[in-house]
């Protein structure tokens, strides 16, 4: 399977997919009472799923027919909202609605490190240098994470205590896109200066109202040049980035007949994976604005999906 996408959804099963002919060819079936699927993420081998359902992690091996996990992390107290696996796959780190980020050993199933945020955590990415973590929260703060020195070294509010909601990183570092959590969806762009550099570590460049409902995901493409917003306006929208990172409205991927709450681009940056409380998953090929595939067979909403299609 060169191809590894999978969605979650409210109805408690997690399904894997052959991306071209829209089959499903996996269904991890669980349990109403074990709790719904929150967020997945592919380890960058490709070999396993990390699953988020409401409070803890379970790891799948994901060329496994199994249902049962490989391993279960067990410690956050509260809904998990987040997942991002370290560069080589060694740990997980999780963000959750009981204010800790946790830090995972993947093959020891181990706690190895914990951050109070205090509040809840929204979303929590890993810099592409691998040396630190960039949180938001439910306060409105943006905060970045120290993993040597276990502390957090900087911290944004830029829209007061309104709740930031997601967050994306430029794979070389160099750009931060937030999206709020209020009924008018903005977002607010910093460019990332070295540790180094006589300028401050992140310099405000723009802010754009992406939508006119709320944002639930704002994703920057592997190659940085493109921003999928998606939003409770069943709308995803593509934005360029300008070398003076300023965004502009590309398209807007229109079909989903509610809201749109992830997306997941492939590695050429050529296609977008959206999934929607319509009870689908969306595959759309960028340079069109056309869906090339859509995956039915999920009953209630679908609300997070994973894909990794590059070499590993």
């Amino acid at each position: 399977m060169s191809v590894i996408l999978a969605t979650g959804s409210y109805d408690h099963d997690i399904r894997f997919w052959e991306a071209w002919s829209g089959i499903c060819a996996r269904t991890i079936a669980r349990k109403e009472e074990s709790g719904q699927v929150n967020r997945l993420a592919i380890s960058p081998d490709k070999r396993l799923l990390a699953a988020a359902i409401h409070k803890k992690i379970n790891i799948y091996e994901v060329a496994s027919t199994s249902s049962t996990p490989l391993a279960t992390f067990e410690g956050h107290t509260m809904n998990i909202t987040s997942l991002s696996f370290h560069g080589e796959g060694k740990w997980l780190v999780t963000g959750s609605e009981d204010g800790m980020i946790k830090i995972w050993g993947v093959r020891s199933a181990h706690l190895h490190r914990d951050y109070d945020n205090e509040v809840p955590v929204n979303d929590v990415v890993v810099h592409p240098n691998q040396g630190e973590l960039i949180s938001c929260d439910q306060a409105g703060r943006i905060r970045q994470w120290d993993l040597s020195e276990n502390i957090c070294t900087h911290e944004l509010t830029p829209a007061g205590d309104t709740p930031m909601h997601s967050i994306s990183l430029a794979s070389d570092g160099s750009c931060l896109v937030a999206g709020n959590y209020k009924a008018q969806g903005e977002c607010y762009v910093w460019k990332i200066n070295e540790e180094r550099s006589e300028l401050p570590r992140f310099q405000p460049v723009t802010r754009f109202q992406a939508h006119n409902k709320y944002l639930t995901k704002c994703l920057l493409s592997p190659d940085a040049k493109y921003l999928a917003t998606c939003s409770a306006d069943t709308t995803v929208k593509i934005w360029s980035l300008t070398p003076s990172y300023e965004f502009r409205l590309e398209k807007v991927l229109q079909g989903h007949q509610r809201w749109v709450w992830d997306c997941v681009f492939s590695a050429d940056s050529a296609y977008l994976v959206t999934a929607s409380s319509d009870h689908t998953a969306r595959l759309w090929e960028m340079a069109s604005g056309e869906t090339v595939r859509q995956y039915n067979g999920h009953h209630k909403a679908t609300v997070c999906c994973a894909l990794h299609d590059g070499a590993g």
